[in-house]
């Protein structure tokens, strides 16, 4: 690996490499650390070193590869794959070429979303809780199982326009376990549910979200949707593929950004590719789309309950 690909690696926003493990820094740039049973915010990020450091636990500061390192688990080549394969860098030792991971990812995983089985825990969070649509589950393919420690997870698949297998994302679903995110060796998750594309028609609503809850609960709401993987990482290549499917079908975008920061810049750095996107503002005390609906739900069983 040459010294200016290691440096690449090195600057990559470390809150965003945060987000993507699953750490969610707020707005005080904190967090709980994963490294012990934190219950108050511990890991605290400095954007102008572009480290990360909590005070209860470590002697020292980490910066993006090394925390990748201790969350995953990984070596140091492993975290820099992982670092490179979301960043669109590439590294100059041999790596598998995109074909060889796509098909290593569907001979493994691709015979798990034929049918979509929901765990007791899977069926709690996505319906109970998310009050989601199990049709919209089913459209994509989201299955669910449990590890050997006994840890439940989510397993959501990334599909391309054509329906092609692209990547996994697992999410954690046993609270207080982490990471919170895994995703495959190979996996290319870049833009959600790319297959929507197929149903679209020229001048068509399309909600962009933030992740794959947000564009759930608004394929639930009778939406068409996409979603970024997160407000940090939007990619060269994302960036392309929303302005070229844009100028085909001359749709009209929409969003509801995040309530912090970076779903704002999000929003903006979407703007600026896509000068029709619709800001809609979410009420007070929603953090995300996912919230809203879940009230908007949580409403609309009040009302009912009150007509009876």
């Amino acid at each position: 690996m040459e010294t200016y690909e290691l440096q690449k690696l090195r600057d990559l926003p470390i809150e965003g490499v945060a987000e993507r493990l699953g750490l969610r820094p707020d707005e005080h740039h904190k967090c709980l650390c994963p490294f012990h049973d934190d219950h108050h915010a511990s890991l605290s990020f400095s954007r102008r070193r572009n480290t990360c450091r909590c005070f209860a636990c470590m002697d020292r500061s980490m910066g993006t590869i090394d925390l990748v390192m201790r969350v995953l688990g990984k070596d140091f080549m492993e975290a820099c794959r992982w670092l490179a394969s979301d960043a669109c860098i590439s590294l100059s030792a041999r790596e598998p070429t995109q074909q060889e991971q796509t098909a290593l990812d569907v001979s493994r995983y691709e015979r798990y979303f034929m049918h979509p089985r929901w765990s007791a825990e899977a069926r709690t969070f996505l319906f109970a809780e998310r009050h989601l649509d199990e049709r919209v589950m089913r459209w994509c393919r989201v299955t669910s199982y449990r590890d050997r420690r006994g840890v439940s997870w989510l397993q959501i698949p990334y599909y391309d326009a054509e329906g092609r297998l692209m990547g996994v994302q697992m999410r954690n679903l046993t609270k207080g376990a982490l990471p919170r995110f895994r995703f495959p060796q190979g996996s290319q998750c870049s833009i959600y549910n790319l297959p929507i594309v197929k149903r679209l028609r020229q001048g068509d609503d399309l909600w962009i979200t933030e992740g794959c809850s947000d564009c759930w609960a608004m394929l639930s709401s009778g939406h068409k949707a996409i979603a970024i993987p997160s407000a940090t990482l939007l990619s060269a290549q994302d960036s392309s593929q929303l302005q070229a499917l844009s100028s085909e079908l001359g749709l009209h975008w929409h969003m509801y950004p995040d309530q912090d920061a970076p779903g704002e810049r999000l929003y903006m750095q979407l703007r600026q590719i896509l000068p029709t996107l619709t800001h809609h503002q979410l009420p007070p005390g929603c953090k995300d789309y996912s919230e809203l609906f879940v009230q908007r739900h949580s409403s609309s069983v009040s009302l009912q309950t009150h007509e009876l």
